[in-house]
């Protein structure tokens, strides 16, 4: 049963009242159907819950905790239900371009609203019912990351491939009356929803600020697993440089309009123009790091200011392995850093992604089969250090199912998966080894894959 308590924490109010096993009912009369309801019913400082323990009988225990502090219980699923798999069929998706034989959670599409609340995903809304749609409203669950991809609608549900999709601009609107914040982005497919279409995106999004607070523009991203699917075309340098262009100019109307810009392209947008990526001021609340939103020039910033700050160096020679699109970035990085100190000794190491071809070249989807095929047999000094994004952070596996210590005995070294951060990254440049992440706890939110893609 969903909402049968696994374990209760050491400090719960409940530690000596309830057990595991038991069945959480309600909060001061409101029914809990999943976590949402749990944490925003369960914030009061008294609370009276109703459960049922193992053998039927419901009992009720009044109990006083700090406002806003942990009830402490722990159930057998995270979520305290089942995730929500996505109603559409996008023709950019990316988990229909995986290749066969990987392992089943891989291709689980997600499209829970709740994670988007929790984990910051992003969701299509296109799986809400009207009870759901009105919860977030009556509850004010907020900030919800929104996949817009379009505002019109007859497009929009060509592009989810879901006769339902365009419907949900409206809800988007519903949320902007109710005060609802939303965090969205646009996947940009050339000649489908960029150009004009893109423009008449923005201006609506526009007209709901300040609900929608911020929207990214991400290319789209191409695999050569793609027989059979919708015909697409990937970004050439002149395309991405086309809708950089675009979009820089509806944000200047929107910060002189607004007094905030509202709409950023990816880094990844950059990348593939070939463009100088803005300054990190341009970036403003870098409310979309997680969609590569200016983490590059943010990690830049950081790595700088670590680097003014620093000891010397360990001495020892040490690698990067990276992305094609970031390797000269990392490369200017090290050459910044050889002007305080000469004596490093670093080599940079573009990986080609032979996994998915060769038009994915983020660093996030490099794979530790590609990695040891290219890297065995090259100088790799002491330490590899790669990004963290590449692996799962409990479970230390590649996409391809390769785990860090095999690629790691297979090419000789220690490899050091590094957080999106200036200061560690010199750290580890340095010869300070990262914290490392412990296994995830059964049940917990990090024990699960289903929203690894999104």
């Amino acid at each position: 049963m969903k909402n049968v308590i696994r374990s209760i924490d050491s400090n719960s109010p409940l530690r000596h009242k309830a057990k595991p096993g038991d069945e959480l009912i309600a909060i001061n009369g409101n029914r809990i159907l999943d976590v949402l309801d749990y944490k925003f019913y369960a914030y009061d400082a008294k609370l009276s819950v109703d459960l049922r323990r193992e053998n039927g009988e419901e009992y009720n225990l009044k109990v006083t905790k700090r406002e806003g502090g942990d009830l402490g219980l722990d159930f057998e699923t995270y979520l305290m239900d089942n995730p929500r798999s996505c109603a559409n069929n996008c023709i950019f998706c990316f988990v229909d371009q995986l290749p066969p034989g990987m392992r089943r959670t891989m291709y689980f599409k997600d499209d829970d609203a709740r994670l988007s609340f929790l984990l910051g995903n992003y969701i299509t809304l296109t799986n809400l019912s009207k009870r759901e749609i009105q919860r977030i409203a009556d509850l004010h669950i907020s900030p919800v990351n929104v996949s817009v991809h379009t505002t019109n609608r007859a497009l929009r549900c060509e592009m989810l491939q879901n006769p339902h999709a365009g419907e949900t601009i409206d809800t988007m609107h519903f949320f902007a009356a109710n005060g609802i914040v939303m965090n969205c982005q646009i996947v940009c497919c050339p000649e489908i929803n960029d150009g004009q279409e893109l423009l008449h995106s923005m201006q609506e999004l526009a007209e709901m600020y300040p609900s929608v607070h911020s929207v990214s523009i991400v290319p789209l991203g191409v695999t050569k697993y793609r027989e059979g699917l919708y015909p697409l075309t990937p970004f050439t340098a002149q395309r991405a440089g086309e809708t950089i262009d675009l979009v820089e100019a509806f944000a200047e109307e929107c910060r002189e309009r607004f007094g905030t810009r509202i709409f950023f392209c990816s880094d990844e947008m950059y990348l593939k123009a070939g463009r100088e990526l803005p300054e990190d001021e341009y970036y403003e609340e870098h409310t979309q790091l997680e969609n590569g939103v200016g983490m590059i020039r943010l990690l830049q910033t950081e790595f700088r200011s670590a680097l003014r700050l620093s000891d010397p160096p360990d001495g020892q020679e040490f690698s990067i392995a990276t992305g094609v699109a970031a390797a000269p970035f990392f490369q200017q990085l090290v050459d910044e850093a050889k002007k305080t100190y000469p004596e490093l000794n670093a080599h940079v190491y573009a990986i080609e992604n032979d996994f998915f071809g060769h038009s994915i070249d983020v660093t996030g989807l490099v794979t530790g089969g590609d990695l040891i095929a290219q890297l065995k047999g090259k100088p790799l000094g002491a330490r590899l250090l790669i990004s963290s994004n590449m692996i799962r952070k409990q479970e230390r596996d590649f996409l391809d199912d390769i785990t860090l210590a095999q690629a790691s005995a297979e090419l000789g070294v220690p490899i050091w998966p590094i957080q999106s951060d200036g200061f560690e990254l010199w750290d580890a440049m340095a010869g300070i080894a990262p914290e490392q992440i412990p296994p995830a706890e059964p049940g917990t939110i990090e024990e699960t894959e289903y929203y690894r893609y999104n």
